[in-house]
C-alpha cells in the first residue's frame, strides 16, 4: 500500500524550509558563512523573527542543514559517475577526481562551506562524517585493487592499524570495497582515499578560492597529474 501523501500543512514546512535555505545560500554565495543572517532571511522570507524559528530553532541548526546538503550533493555527484566507471582503476580515479572538482567549481561557495575556513564558534554535526565518507566511498573502491610502493606504505601501515582500532571506518571499507578490516588490502583501500582527498581538497580548495589566478595553468590539468602519481604510486593498472 503507497504511503498516504504529506498533509497540505507538511508540504507547506517544507516548501518554507526550503525557501529559507535557498535565501540563505543566496546570502552564502554573496558573503560566506558569516554573511548568513536570520534578520535579513525572516525578511526576504516574509516571515517574522520569531516565526523563523519555527523552521530552524538555530543559525546553526540551519548552517546543519545546509552543510548536510551540500555533503549529500557532493556524494551524489562523485556516486552518479562511479555508477559507471571504466574497468581501468588508474582511469577511474580520474573521472572521481573530476566529478568532484566539476562539483566544486560550480558550487564554490558550498564548497568553501564545507571544506573551507572553518566559522568560528560552529561545530558541524556528528552526521557529517558518515557524509564525507560517503563522497570518498568510491575512491576506496578503486584502490582497493592497489598494491603499494614504498613511497606510501607508511600511510598504509597507519590506515591498517586504524581500520581496525575503528569499527566505523571498517563498516566503510566493508561498505564500498566488500572488505574486511583483516584483509591484506585493506590498509591500502583506506590509504589511496585519504591521499586522494587530501590532493583534492587541496587543489580544488584553491581553485575555488581564486588562489590559482594569474598562475598559468588550470587546476584540472594539476588534479590529473596529482592522480596520476597516485595511481603510480599505488600501482594501479
Amino acid at each position: 500500500m503507497a504511503a498516504a501523501a504529506s498533509s497540505p500543512r507538511a508540504r507547506y514546512r517544507e516548501q518554507t524550509r526550503n525557501e529559507i535555505k535557498k535565501i540563505a545560500l543566496t546570502q552564502l554565495a554573496e558573503g560566506g558563512a558569516s554573511a548568513v543572517a536570520f534578520t535579513r532571511i525572516a525578511k526576504e522570507a516574509g516571515l517574522s523573527g520569531p516565526a523563523l524559528y519555527r523552521y530552524f530553532a538555530s543559525r546553526d541548526d540551519l548552517l546543519h542543514s545546509l552543510v548536510r546538503d551540500a555533503y549529500d550533493d557532493i556524494a551524489a555527484a562523485v556516486g552518479h559517475v562511479a555508477a559507471d566507471l571504466p574497468d581501468s582503476p588508474a582511469a577511474a580515479l580520474h573521472r572521481l577526481a573530476d566529478a568532484y572538482l566539476d562539483w566544486a567549481t560550480a558550487e564554490p561557495h558550498r564548497y568553501l562551506l564545507i571544506q573551507g575556513t572553518p566559522i568560528p564558534g560552529y561545530a558541524a554535526p556528528p552526521d557529517t562524517v558518515r557524509r564525507a565518507r560517503a563522497t570518498m566511498g568510491p575512491f576506496v573502491k578503486v584502490f582497493a585493487t592497489g598494491r603499494p610502493t614504498d613511497a606510501v606504505q607508511p600511510v598504509v601501515d597507519e590506515m591498517t592499524a586504524w581500520v581496525r582500532q575503528d569499527e566505523t571506518v571498517a563498516d566503510w571499507l566493508r561498505e564500498y570495497a566488500g572488505l574486511t578490516s583483516d584483509d591484506p588490502n585493506a590498509g591500502c583501500a583506506l590509504a589511496g582515499p585519504v591521499l586522494a582527498w587530501s590532493h583534492l581538497h587541496g587543489t580544488v580548495s584553491l581553485e575555488v578560492s581564486g588562489q590559482y589566478a594569474g598562475m598559468g595553468h588550470h587546476a584540472r590539468t594539476l588534479l590529473t597529474a596529482q592522480m596520476a602519481m597516485l595511481a603510480t604510486a599505488f600501482r594501479l593498472p
